[in-house]
């Protein structure tokens, strides 16, 4: 019942997304001393969710409409550009720490769009 909801699939992928982020930014903080790493980063949710590429569907009829379905799988990861340290690595531990934040806001915010979208439900079946 719930794949069939836009918003619950949106809050999905959003929080699949942030978990994904999280794990870029702890590999980036554990590589802080390792020289000649370089600090990389996920796209921003948005263009990544909007931008997908999704298979095409076999329409039997005119009035078929695509089925858009996001996976983390289809992140993209890019280096960051930054000053580097004299052994090449890249990593500023304040720029993580911020990514990291980042990262928990939109956590906290797939986590309240899904409460919302189960409220919303439960107010439209009579319940409370």
């Amino acid at each position: 019942m719930f794949e069939r909801i836009e918003l619950m699939n949106m809050a999905r992928a959003m929080t699949d997304h942030a978990a994904k982020r999280q794990t870029v930014v702890a590999r980036n903080v554990a590589n802080a001393d390792t020289p000649g790493y370089a600090a990389r980063d996920l796209e921003p949710f948005e263009d990544s969710y909007r931008n997908q590429h999704a298979p095409e569907l076999r329409r039997t009829r005119t009035g078929h409409i695509d089925a858009t379905v996001w996976t983390a799988d289809e992140r993209r990861e890019f280096s960051v550009d930054g000053p580097a340290s004299p052994n090449g690595n890249n990593v500023s531990l304040e720029e993580e720490m911020l990514r990291a934040a980042e990262t928990k806001k939109q956590h906290e915010l797939s986590l309240g769009i899904y409460r919302s979208a189960l409220d919303l439900m439960r107010t439209s079946l009579g319940r409370s």
